[in-house]
């Protein structure tokens, strides 16, 4: 199949075979019916790439379907695939879910390989990395996860099975709702706070103890992401698209206008002092730690994004966006992204429900109770005309 990844370089390249994740899927009877879009060698949070174009919200073509995963997340919610796969190093599994109306899980650090996905991961970058699933219904995940999750001999992170353990209703008694407070880098709409003060009162009502909690250290989380990344990662993203500074400045050329910024600011950092660098490094593990400690044996529920799906472009030049996804790519924790129905605008609304390392059972059952009260996803049924807004080209 097609492994451009979004790169105008690698129009017409085709992967030489499957990922392990995928082999495992089609092994027990998964249909693999094709590639989805991406941004540009999956950078950023809008699948959009001069190569194949805009990938469109199913709920509102004016708006982002999410990214890096996109195109999946899009595919999902439309309602042309019940379940698919998506890779997430700092929200592109849950954003795009979130942006969708569908749900996805961001696996727990070391359960899944991820061999054979391109951009390859390498390095200390590679602890924020995780392969996971997107689907329709919450029953899904925990079937599709245990397919997918165990040692493939290659990737070094990879240990273990998935742990064993049910998404039971009966995991939800007495167990510990956390409500984080003044924990994000920008002002987050009311709606979707609204919407998660909804789902901890639902959790109380099937037994939960909810709690309030402030966490102010997690608005440091973004900063403390960027810079390890950016000084973990085997490769930059100019090395491995091979770009040319001066090229940055061509409007008509194979890189959108998101990756131009990236790889600019890529630049920029680069040049922080490497001693501010290795401490910014250590301060990011040393948040991860205080985040499971925090955690431990309960659940936290934390916005997935600063607002509903934002309009096309909304996004480019602002890495605050990612900021309420990047604390558990940090610490390598497990999250469910939870559909929570439509808000004012018709778009869908969401919640991330995050657990201690290993307790990915913990998380899908509170999916699946929130779904049960909730209701799920909810299809698209908005029509729109064609001639109601203009097509980009692939090359715009």
């Amino acid at each position: 199949m097609p492994n451009a990844a979004g790169v105008v370089a690698r129009r017409g390249l085709l992967a030489a075979e499957s990922a392990p994740v995928v082999r495992r899927l089609a092994a027990a009877g998964a249909i693999v019916f094709g590639v989805t879009n991406t941004s540009e060698l999956c950078l950023w949070v809008e699948a959009e790439n001069r190569l194949y174009g805009r990938t469109r919200n199913p709920y509102d073509p004016t708006r982002t379907a999410g990214g890096s995963s996109g195109g999946e997340g899009a595919a999902v919610g439309s309602g042309a695939s019940p379940v698919g796969l998506g890779s997430d190093i700092g929200g592109s599994i849950r954003i795009p879910a979130f942006c969708c109306g569908v749900f996805g899980h961001k696996p727990s650090r070391g359960l899944v390989p991820a061999t054979g996905n391109y951009p390859p991961v390498g390095g200390g970058s590679a602890r924020l990395f995780t392969n996971g699933v997107l689907a329709r219904r919450a029953e899904d995940l925990m079937p599709l996860l245990r397919l997918i999750s165990g040692p493939d001999g290659v990737d070094p992170l990879v240990a273990d099975a998935l742990p064993p353990g049910e998404p039971v209703p009966e995991r939800l008694r007495g167990l510990t709702v956390i409500v984080s407070e003044d924990a994000w880098p920008m002002p987050t709409s009311d709606e979707l706070l609204h919407a998660r003060e909804r789902a901890a009162g639902a959790l109380a009502a099937a037994g939960a103890r909810v709690e309030h909690r402030r966490m102010p250290g997690l608005r440091r989380a973004l900063d403390l992401y960027i810079t390890t990344l950016a000084r973990t990662s085997e490769q930059t993203a100019r090395e491995v698209l091979g770009t040319e500074p001066v090229r940055l400045l061509h409007r008509g050329g194979p890189h959108t206008v998101a990756t131009r910024v990236l790889l600019v600011a890529e630049r920029v950092h680069g040049r922080i002092p490497p001693r501010w660098a290795t401490r910014m490094v250590h301060a990011g593990r040393v948040l991860a730690d205080e985040l499971c400690a925090a955690v431990g044996d309960a659940v936290l529920l934390h916005p997935p994004f600063a607002s509903v799906a934002p309009r096309h472009g909304r996004t480019v030049g602002r890495p605050w966006w990612i900021g309420h996804v990047v604390p558990f790519n940090l610490a390598g924790l497990p999250v469910t992204q939870v559909p929570l129905g439509l808000g004012r605008a018709g778009l869908p609304l969401g919640v991330q429900v995050a657990a201690g390392h290993g307790r990915d059972d913990v998380t899908i059952a509170v999916a699946l109770e929130l779904e049960r009260v909730f209701g799920g996803w909810t299809p698209p049924t908005r029509q729109f005309s064609p001639k109601a807004y203009r097509a980009p080209s692939p090359l715009r």
